[in-house]
């Protein structure tokens, strides 16, 4: 008898504690979650499973080829050019932009809406902005996938913590009422591992994938401990600096973001409100100059991203030095709020 662990949807198995799915051999047939979610669930405990990008990619790539509803999950503070990939699906598709109640409530939607339609030529049937956490448009996103469904399986794909097996136990404890097992979710990366079916009613079924694992994000290969104190639990309190010629904001122990041009400009940065950030002299302090160094000469109204901790809002011309690890990707790209 082969089982699924409900939680990540790992072949359970009794034979290798440190492959998914294991189970003590005496728990085996009541189990209904392996070691590893349970002690995610419980305990906070994680423990990394050894698979690369590719062993992910495959099951999205599956997805692509279904002519099936997929909904494409983003973090609205992951915003980039991999959206542009949901164009490659062969069924309808619905961009949900998720974690929106991390933004300052100040920034409006409509903004955000037209910036994305603006900077991404995008088929998709709809754009949503929702919170799993806070509920926040959960009943339009079932409606849209009523109207939108081709069949009763509706796909979620994504990378690493966009939010996809929140978005179902949402949906699970919303419309759902004799579903009493829920997927297991973690800040870490790849915790889910196949493809887990949920059944929420007679005619929608749930299918979640194992997210796409980005190596040039800040998370990738991080400490569970890291990993916590640089992800968003709460709406953003934005740290705006007016940077003089010569200044260096210091991230944590994470980044440095150097200005170097010679007329005074205003740096906001929306981060994790539990990171610590100052500002220093460049001239009398080369602390984290030994982490790779990515060169910019920005236009007015660009943003830098630190893929995976940070962007910074910058509003006029700018020469920047952005140091940061050296497998994480820093971009510019235009103001997002």
């Amino acid at each position: 008898m082969t089982k699924k662990c409900a939680g990540c949807g790992a072949l359970l198995q009794s034979d290798d504690p440190k492959q998914a799915g294991y189970v003590d051999y005496k728990f085996y047939f009541d189990a209904a979650v392996c070691r590893r979610c349970f002690r995610i669930k419980n305990y906070g405990e994680y423990q990394v499973i050894d698979k690369n990008t590719n062993d992910y990619r495959k099951f999205f790539d599956i997805v692509k080829s279904k002519k099936e509803l997929v909904l494409f999950l983003c973090d609205v503070l992951s915003l980039d050019d991999s959206i542009n990939e949901l164009n490659e699906f062969k069924g309808s598709v619905i961009l949900v932009i998720t974690k929106i109640d991390l933004l300052p409530k100040s920034v409006k939607q409509a903004k955000l809406k037209k910036y994305i339609n603006e900077n991404y030529d995008l088929n998709v049937k709809e754009i949503i902005f929702l919170s799993s956490k806070k509920n926040y448009n959960i009943d339009l996103l079932f409606k849209y996938i009523n109207e939108y469904k081709k069949s009763e399986k509706v796909y979620l794909v994504g990378n690493t913590n966009a939010g996809k097996s929140t978005l179902i136990n949402t949906l699970i404890k919303s419309f759902n009422t004799n579903f009493n097992s829920l997927i297991t979710t973690s800040v870490s990366p790849a915790t889910t591992l196949d493809f887990i079916e949920v059944k929420l009613n007679d005619s929608i079924t749930l299918i979640d994938t194992p997210g796409i694992i980005d190596n040039n994000s800040f998370l990738y290969n991080e400490k569970p401990s890291t990993i916590k104190l640089i992800s968003c639990r709460s709406e953003i309190k934005p740290r705006t600096y007016q940077m003089k010629p010569n200044q260096s904001i210091i991230i944590d122990k994470y980044a440095r973001i150097d200005y170097l041009s010679d007329t005074k400009n205003s740096f906001t940065l929306y981060l994790s409100n539990d990171v610590k950030v100052r500002r220093i002299n460049i001239n009398t302090n080369s602390y984290l100059k030994d982490l790779k160094l990515n060169s910019f000469n920005l236009d007015d109204n660009n943003d830098i991203v630190i893929n995976g901790l940070c962007f910074c809002k910058i509003t006029k011309k700018a020469k920047v030095n952005v140091y940061a690890k050296e497998n994480v990707k820093v971009y510019n790209r235009k103001n997002l709020i």
